[in-house]
Formats: C-alpha cells, sequence, structure tokens
C-alpha cells in the first residue's frame, strides 16, 4: 500500500480473496500468488487446519502478518495474510452463537477500512438443513453488510461466496437448476448485498465477460466449464476507488492446484 501525509488522497490498495482447499497442501500456490500480485490483504477460505496448524511462517518470511481461524476437525477454515496494519474486529459471523463453524473473518486496517473475508456454506450437503443453513447464513451476512453501510464505514466483503448470481456466472450446463448455487432463494440474497448498496467489483468493470473463479478437477478446466463463485463486494466510497478487478489463473495451472483461482482488485 502506497503511503500519504496530511491532506493526501487514499493509498493504492490491492485486495485479494484465494479459497486454497487446504492451506497446507497449496502454500507454495500462495506464497506465488503472494510474490507475483503482492496483495495488501489476502483472505484465504477453505484453509482445512486448526489455526496453531497453519504454515504461518513461510508468508511471515514474505513480510506478511497472519491470523488464521480454523475448527476443530480441520474442516472450513479462514485466514488472513496481511502487509498493511490491522486489527482484528471478528472471528465469526455474528447472529447465530452455537454456529461453530470457521466461516468468517473481519478486520479494521491502519486508514479505517473494514474487511470481511467469507467461506459461505455451500448449501448442497446436509440436505433440507445444510440448505437452510446457508440461507440463515445469507441473512446474518445480509444484516451485518446493512450496520457496516449505515455507519458509512468503508467496507469490503472478499471470499467464496458459493453463489453464482446469473447466468452469465456459469458455463452452459455446468450445474442443474436445483444446484444451491444457483437457487431463486440464494440467488435473491445475492442480490440482497448488492441492493444494499454494495458493487461486485468484478462485474463493475467486465459488466458480461465470461470469468469464472472455480473449476472442477478432471477436464473443466481445460475445457472452461467454470463457475464465478468468489466475489469482492465494496461499499460506494471503495468502489468510487476501483480501478482494477481480475482473476489470476495462472495458480490453477500450476501441478496439484486448488480447485478455485484468486480474484483480486485494486482501489486508487
Amino acid at each position: 500500500m502506497d503511503g500519504g501525509g496530511p491532506g493526501a488522497p487514499p493509498p493504492r490498495l490491492r485486495l485479494a480473496s484465494f479459497n486454497v482447499n487446504s492451506v497446507r497442501q497449496r502454500a507454495a500456490h500462495v506464497r506465488r500468488f503472494l510474490e507475483r500480485q503482492r496483495p495488501d490483504l489476502l483472505f484465504l477460505q477453505e484453509t482445512r487446519c486448526r489455526a496453531e496448524e497453519f504454515p504461518r511462517l513461510e508468508f511471515e518470511a514474505l513480510g506478511y502478518r497472519v491470523h488464521a481461524v480454523g475448527q476443530p476437525g480441520g474442516r472450513n477454515g479462514v485466514a488472513l495474510l496481511g502487509r498493511i496494519p490491522f486489527e482484528v474486529v471478528a472471528e465469526a459471523l455474528p447472529g447465530e452463537p452455537e454456529d461453530g463453524q470457521a466461516r468468517y473473518l473481519e478486520v479494521e486496517t491502519e486508514g479505517g477500512l473494514r474487511a470481511g473475508g467469507v467461506y459461505l456454506p455451500n448449501g448442497n450437503s446436509g440436505g433440507a438443513e445444510g440448505f437452510a443453513y446457508k440461507l440463515r447464513w445469507m441473512d446474518r451476512l445480509i444484516d451485518l453488510a446493512e450496520a457496516r453501510l449505515d455507519a458509512f464505514l468503508p467496507f469490503a466483503l472478499l471470499g467464496d461466496f458459493n453463489v453464482c448470481p446469473t447466468g452469465e456466472d456459469l458455463a452452459p450446463g455446468a450445474l442443474p437448476p436445483t444446484d444451491a448455487l444457483v437457487s431463486p432463494e440464494v440467488r435473491a440474497r445475492f442480490r440482497a448485498l448488492l441492493h444494499l448498496g454494495l458493487t461486485d467489483a468484478l462485474r463493475a468493470l467486465h459488466p458480461h465477460d465470461r470469468l469464472y473463479t472455480y473449476w472442477d478437477y478432471g477436464p473443466a478446466f481445460e475445457e472452461n466449464r467454470g463457475l464465478r463463485i468468489d466475489h469482492i463486494l465494496l461499499s460506494p466510497d471503495l468502489a468510487e476507488r476501483l480501478s482494477g478487478c481480475g482473476v489470476d489463473i495462472a495458480p490453477r495451472v500450476e501441478p496439484q492446484p486448488s480447485d478455485h483461482a484468486p480474484v483480486w482488485c485494486t482501489l486508487r
């Protein structure tokens, strides 16, 4: 992040998100992404380890501070790698105290930015209750976003939302219409986030491009049968600063990749 004195314009900031599908298996993929893109904040999802098992030394050697949130059994998991100062605001999404799944991490940076890392439930497992949990989780996320926006905080949500917002966000035939990632209830809740005033950063700059962030293992990547389920949502003041956004497919091309590719944005 570039510095600035009193009266200077807001500093340039690069934000990114990456579902790593096991950080211990993909630590080298993350390291190469950090070296190539140099994000100021990188949120990780599906780390699949407890906080004390997180391979932090490799990233600290690159100048990144690590904060990880895990759960027993090594499922789910979120983390933040930051090369700018930050303070942790929350390690869980409010609204359901009994929810022990590691799916949310929110921080505040030195400049007052609030950023939340999201690993939204898939909704296809666990039957009706699994889908109901996804909808409840999204309702809680809407409540949190509304509170942040009502407080006029510069606010960003980044992560794996497990939502294809429209038909342009998946390859033809990639999912059946009954899949939880494209269900009307899930898409309606994603639209509700946008209706609060959040901007889908990638769609703001690439309104109709077929850009995907997830490809199943097997031939899906080579055939580009992908999904756009990883998103960056920005409050109005941050959206005004948006100067770039994209998907870095390089980690998906590497050997033994995650099934996701990182998404990033730059704020001038």
